[in-house]
């Protein structure tokens, strides 16, 4: 599915990404893990191509897509926060997505599961942050792709909404869809994740299982397993 080789970011002086090196194979859920500036963001944004590496490569099932666009046809994608217009309804947005995409969408059925119809003539600019990651998150499942990218899926979540979005990463992996997701949040991650990749200075110092992860680390839950990694690195 997705392949990353040598890859390289500079942002001035600062290095973001060191010879970074990860497969991901398809099918599954995988938790992309580490500190505040370790890189996670500028991964994931290099995988869109909103970010354009100094150097190294990205193959999206077997072919290069540095500069190029084709290939987000086949990504969903919901960003960390959402930037909506605030003069459009939610019904506008959805609206403008959809004609944007061109593609069968299933935005009804999310809809009602996350309770949006009565916000849906209401402007975006009126809403609250849990609404707002409600939207993000309709806008994200309705189209019907083989890889979705969450960046902090959680944020603003009550617990309802929370259970329903468990529901549709896992009603995702049964249809062999590849998920990425970014998270802070760890029984979240423990609860829904395959595997993990564990980013440091930009670079990977673990890609596996949590349980693999536990034992490597003498560690009794993914939290403490993250942390004794970080120790051991900066030791």
């Amino acid at each position: 599915m997705i392949k990353i080789e040598k890859l390289n970011k500079k942002f001035g002086k600062l290095i973001v990404l060191n010879q970074l090196d990860l497969e991901i194979s398809s099918g599954g859920v995988f938790a992309i893990l580490g500190p505040n500036g370790s890189g996670k963001t500028t991964l994931i944004k290099s995988i869109l191509g909103m970010v354009i590496p100094n150097s190294g490569n990205i193959y999206y099932n077997g072919e290069s897509i540095l500069k190029k666009w084709k290939y987000r046809k086949n990504v969903n994608y919901l960003p960390q926060i959402a930037n909506f217009p605030a003069n459009l309804s939610v019904k506008e947005l959805i609206s403008m997505v959809k004609n944007l995409r061109n593609e069968p969408s299933n935005e009804h059925h999310l809809i009602e599961l996350f309770g949006l119809t009565p916000f849906l003539k209401q402007k975006l600019g009126n809403l609250s942050g849990g609404t707002k990651q409600k939207v993000n998150i309709v806008l994200t499942f309705m189209f019907d792709n083989e890889l979705i990218i969450l960046d902090e899926p959680t944020t603003g979540l009550d617990p309802i909404a929370l259970i329903n979005l468990k529901s549709l990463i896992n009603q995702a992996r049964k249809e062999g869809k590849t998920i990425l997701i970014t998270s802070h949040i760890m029984s979240f991650v423990e609860e829904i994740s395959d595997e993990i990749v564990f980013l440091l200075d930009g670079k990977i110092y673990f890609k596996g299982s949590i349980n693999e992860l536990k034992t490597q680390t003498n560690s009794s839950s993914l939290e403490i397993a993250i942390a004794n990694l970080i120790k051991k690195q900066y030791a």
